[in-house]
């Protein structure tokens, strides 16, 4: 009887540790394990050294609040600003937070109980940074500040607090994405919270973290928002549970990453002939893939890039403009081909060989792709017109950086982009997958981020400041001129590296 019983019960006893390994092997054994184990441990330095950052930030919080702020109640000040420290945590995990959706797919066949596989995926997703960032950023404050006036006690319990809620975040995020990342509601929803929040602030009309701040206030006295956050961070968990085990198969799974966008075309670019249905089939690519689709919000973020600096009297000049707006104006109108355009082949590196093998494919491919870059350019600098209230020096700085980028830029980060290009999968993660990433493509910006500035200051320094926006413009009309020509050119590259790029994409990942 002892050895049936322990056949019973062997399998759930080293369930998780069997798991372990399962993910060990599948990492060891891929044939990219060394260039993947070394980008990891450039990550992970990378890692440490933010987060090495923020520490020193929560060092020196209090010093801020009162010296630089010159606010006399730290404490009540931090209160009411946790909230927007809240949403911006939202906006960030939504971002970089990894679904377990993709491991979840290759362990449901596994002749293992569904719930303890969906244990073991969110317990994993728990292990990441980002759940101890209010830790390392309000720790030190709880210790230097709270602690003195209040005890350990209270102390102890407002930073357990803090940090329930951010991991309340976490469970909450996982959920959200999964139920609405394929559509646009999920996107307008946290960017409309966050924005109202701040926009309402900012105007005066009414204080969100003001709402929230006695909810932190009473966690100085009593233990009773400690048991409620707690009780909120299981409920969260649960909802994520439910929702991953109510919808654990591998046929749904399969369904809505396929049919989701189906019919999203954009008609006008038929007019463009085969180069646009290529663009078009490359937008249908973009919103339907998470890595694709993260660059393109990430497009309308940066629109918001330009409030950092075109008010803040630190980058204001006493004759002109600052210098530092050619880069805000070359990311803000540039961002999307910059980032997306890195990988620019790679995209396709699964169905590469249909394009080698059609006649005009590659070629209808690259124009295409072409034609998608300044539409999305062209998007963003209209978007951007509304800048226009921080001084009309700023609408010509984005109407001469999209010039160029369209002219000149464009141009270069294909040219850059098609130097031993790698190939991706693109059904992994958004954030932190580094897949079809090259030397060149790490490289990248700093000849992009270079090329205006060497046009533009030498006029600025002999002629002035317009005359370097005014040269920038032409520079890029005579690329836009000289458009046919230049991506002609870059097709037959890519066709002369044809089957050499083929054989590359056709490596296993």
């Amino acid at each position: 009887m002892i050895p049936e019983v322990r056949k019973k019960i062997d399998p759930e006893n080293h369930m998780v540790r069997n798991l372990i390994k399962l993910e060990i092997l599948k990492r060891v054994r891929s044939t990219s394990f060394a260039r993947s184990a070394a980008i990891g441990v450039f990550v992970f330095f990378i890692g440490i050294f933010l987060l090495g950052y923020l520490f020193l930030f929560g060092l020196v919080l209090n010093s801020l609040v009162k010296n630089i702020l010159e606010k006399d109640d730290a404490i009540h000040f931090i209160n009411s600003c946790l909230l927007y420290f809240f949403l911006l945590e939202l906006i960030y995990r939504y971002f970089i937070q990894q679904l377990p959706v993709i491991s979840l797919g290759s362990f449901l066949h596994l002749p293992l109980a569904k719930s303890h596989i969906i244990h073991f995926l969110l317990g994993s997703s728990f292990i990441s940074p980002l759940n101890i960032i209010s830790l390392l950023v309000f720790g030190p404050f709880a210790l230097m500040e709270i602690k003195p006036l209040f005890g350990v006690g209270p102390a102890s319990i407002w930073l357990t607090a803090v940090v329930l809620t951010s991991w309340s975040i976490h469970w909450f995020i996982l959920w959200f994405k999964q139920r609405f990342e394929d559509s646009l509601i999920g996107t307008l929803a946290v960017f409309t919270t966050l924005l109202i929040s701040l926009g309402a602030n900012y105007l005066g009309l009414y204080d969100l973290g003001a709402f929230f701040e006695p909810v932190f206030t009473f966690a100085l006295e009593s233990p009773v928002p400690v048991f409620l956050l707690l009780t909120l961070v299981i409920l969260s968990y649960f909802l994520c549970f439910a929702f991953y085990r109510q919808n654990a198969y591998l046929e749904e799974l399969s369904e809505r990453e396929h049919l989701q966008f189906a019919n999203k075309n954009l008609g006008f670019l038929s007019k463009f002939g085969l180069a646009g249905e290529m663009a078009n089939l490359e937008w249908k690519l973009i919103i339907r893939h998470k890595k694709s689709r993260t660059y393109l919000m990430l497009c309308l973020i940066f629109l918001l890039y330009g409030l950092i600096f075109y008010n803040n009297p630190a980058y204001q000049s006493a004759t002109g403009f600052s210098y530092s707006f050619i880069f805000v104006g070359t990311f803000i109108t540039g961002i999307f081909m910059l980032q997306y355009g890195q990988l620019f082949l790679s995209w396709n590196s699964p169905v590469f060989d249909f394009y080698v093998h059609q006649k005009n494919g590659l070629k209808a491919l690259v124009r295409g792709k072409y034609l998608l870059f300044t539409g999305i350019s062209l998007m963003s600098f209209v978007l951007s017109i509304p800048y226009v209230y921080f001084g009309w020096d700023v609408l010509l700085i984005h109407l001469a950086t999209f010039l160029f980028n369209i002219g000149v830029t464009m141009h270069l980060v294909i040219y850059l982009a098609l130097w031993k290009p790698k190939p991706m999968d693109l059904n992994k993660g958004s954030m932190f997958n580094y897949e079809g990433m090259g030397l060149s493509q790490f490289l990248m910006f700093i000849p992009l981020v270079a090329a205006p500035y060497a046009v533009f200051l030498p006029f600025a320094f002999w002629f002035g400041d317009y005359a370097g926006l005014l040269a920038m413009s032409i520079v890029g009309l005579f690329g836009i001129l000289i458009f046919r020509k230049v991506s002609t050119s870059v097709a037959e590259k890519v066709l002369e590296n044809k089957y050499e790029i083929s054989s590359a994409f056709r490596q296993e990942l």
